[in-house]
């Protein structure tokens, strides 16, 4: 419910603070009072077009703020809030705009700026104003279908069947994305098997092209080191060393010194001859083949090749390349499983929501004929008797709400129903709108709705009855009537009076709540106009006692 509105400077307001009740809410005023400036500051809140027009001569900006209580059934309002980040948890809704002199406008919700369509998808599960020559809701196909719902009590059900055609839409954009992976992959699959087969048939080995580079320089040079081995064989002379160490072990007999010479001979010819030993041994590794140096040299050859076609600087850098295009011939038939699991889903969401499409349509179609009658007796009951009232449902393309359309027909006369959307405006449709109104407040959560003239064209005992219908809403919502009916005026739990005063500065709009003897007064002044009579005073408090108040 709408708890309070503040304005500053917003065409003739200079400054309003208001709060309001629950129930009936009544706002009358002179023609020309400002009732209409005092509803298009609320429509600015509720996200309507903005311009410098509104902006009052006494600052550069116009502020326009309202408090709402969030019901706490509306777990969809909620959960829109959470969504936004605008949650605070009080229970409240702080909506804020901002109107510069330029023109351009700023919007807030619990002090968090935010855009327009967030403002107005917010605001709009908060208040449905209806004005004279305004259906708003009313010929959206989707709303008369959800009128129907709520009648029908399917709310469960079309919760499912909006669930479940997301629950569709996701899997089915998922299948897409894999099918495109897919195509993309198959125009790509010849060119990467053969890049793969290429590497895969290389046989690499890591470490494989250093050990090569090894080889290679040894044998490109083994009749070079076999020479110089075997050079070193002849120059070295361990039986030399040998004769030598005999020589000194005789000497030793006379020159005791000579044992340790001997000695460290005899160990240098044993060191010499492990050396000769290892150098034979390296010489006889040492192969002279022409063959395994040009099988070397091709290895070595095409390893080069395919780092630089591959544009990778080792053979590690080559293998990881190998494997990602094998990861990636591998990855298409995971893609097909997932393509074929998807698809087998997809048939058996489809399958559930064609089912609870089809509940939903038989729901809906047993129940419009009660759901007619029961908005046909709401309109005999405003002396319509020969009005007449039909829904038509129609197949439509599948959606969250199923697949079907819903399309409200009506015809004041009887004869020759047409759609709502195409009524003429006018006393009966006045009725009409507030019929249906009264049906939505019975099935449809809406905290606040606002009437603006909706008894324009009528008068006498149909007034009264509209009266009484505006009044027994008020028992399950917030409900503002904006009427020139004292029928109507009376029947408000609060009464408050638009009045236009003029000061130096200008022309000024106030709003005020009115009670006992100046509420007495106003009504008595709708009955009688200008000069209030004394019957119409009488008439007014009997209009008033009538209703308790």
């Amino acid at each position: 419910m709408l708890k309070s509105l503040q304005i500053r400077n917003y065409v003739l307001i200079d400054s309003l603070d208001v709060v309001f009740p629950e129930g009936l809410v009544i706002i009358t005023g002179q023609t020309g009072a400002g009732k209409s400036i005092l509803l298009g500051a609320l429509s600015l809140l509720l996200g309507s077009k903005a311009d410098s027009s509104v902006v009052g001569s006494r600052a550069d900006n116009c502020v326009a703020e309202a408090v709402f209580a969030v019901p706490e059934s509306d777990s969809s309002l909620k959960k829109l809030l959470e969504d936004n980040e605008l949650d605070d948890e009080s229970g409240e809704i702080v909506v804020r705009r901002v109107v510069s002199s330029s023109g351009r406008s700023r919007s807030f919700v619990n002090d968090s700026p935010v855009t327009l369509p967030i403002l107005q998808e917010i605001t709009s599960r908060l208040v449905d104003i209806h004005s004279q020559r305004q259906t708003l809701m009313l010929t959206d196909k989707s709303f008369q279908l959800l009128m129907l719902d709520h009648f029908a009590g399917n709310i469960p059900l079309l919760e499912k069947c909006s669930e479940t055609y997301r629950s569709l839409g996701t899997l089915e954009k998922e299948l897409s994305e894999v099918t495109g992976m897919l195509a993309k992959l198959e125009e790509e699959r010849d060119y990467i098997q053969s890049r793969f087969k290429r590497l895969d048939e290389a046989h690499l080995r890591d470490g494989e092209l250093e050990e090569l580079e090894e080889e290679q320089a040894l044998l490109a040079n083994a009749e070079s080191i076999k020479e110089s081995l075997s050079g070193v064989e002849s120059l070295i002379d361990t039986a030399s060393l040998k004769e030598a160490r005999k020589m000194l072990e005789k000497a030793a007999r006379y020159v005791p010194m000579a044992t340790s010479l001997a000695e460290r001979l005899e160990s240098a010819r044993l060191e010499l001859k492990d050396i000769m030993d290892e150098v034979s041994s390296i010489d006889s590794g040492v192969e002279l083949s022409g063959e395994r140096l040009e099988a070397v040299e091709e290895r070595m050859a095409l390893l080069y090749d395919l780092m630089k076609r591959y544009s990778a600087s080792t053979v590690s850098e080559l293998i990881a390349k190998r494997d990602s295009l094998s990861k990636s011939l591998s990855g298409t038939e995971d893609l097909e499983d997932r393509k074929q699991l998807l698809s087998n889903q997809i048939s058996v969401v489809r399958k559930e929501y064609s089912g609870i499409c089809q509940k939903l349509h038989d729901s809906r179609a047993a129940a419009r004929e009660t759901f007619s009658s029961a908005v046909l007796s709401s309109l005999r009951s405003l002396e319509l008797e020969r009005a007449a009232f039909d829904v038509n449902l129609s197949e439509a393309s599948a959606g969250p709400s199923g697949t079907d359309s819903a399309t409200f027909l009506f015809s004041a006369s009887g004869q020759g129903l047409v759609d709502v959307a195409k009524c003429a405006s006018g006393g009966e449709l006045s009725r009409l709108m507030l019929s249906l109104k009264a049906m939505m407040a019975r099935f449809v959560s809406m905290p606040t709705l606002i009437f603006d003239e909706i008894d324009s064209g009528v008068s006498g005992s149909v007034a009264d009855k509209m009266g009484q219908m505006i009044c027994s809403m008020g028992h399950d919502m917030q409900v503002f009537a904006i009427t020139h009916l004292p029928q109507v005026a009376a029947k408000g739990n609060a009464h408050y009076l638009v009045e236009k005063s003029f000061e130096q500065s200008g022309a000024l709009t106030t709003i005020h709540p009115v009670e006992g003897e100046e509420r007495v007064m106003e009504i008595a002044r709708m009955l009688s106009g200008s000069h209030i009579s004394e019957a119409a005073i009488r008439n007014a408090r009997e209009l008033l006692s009538d209703q308790g108040n």
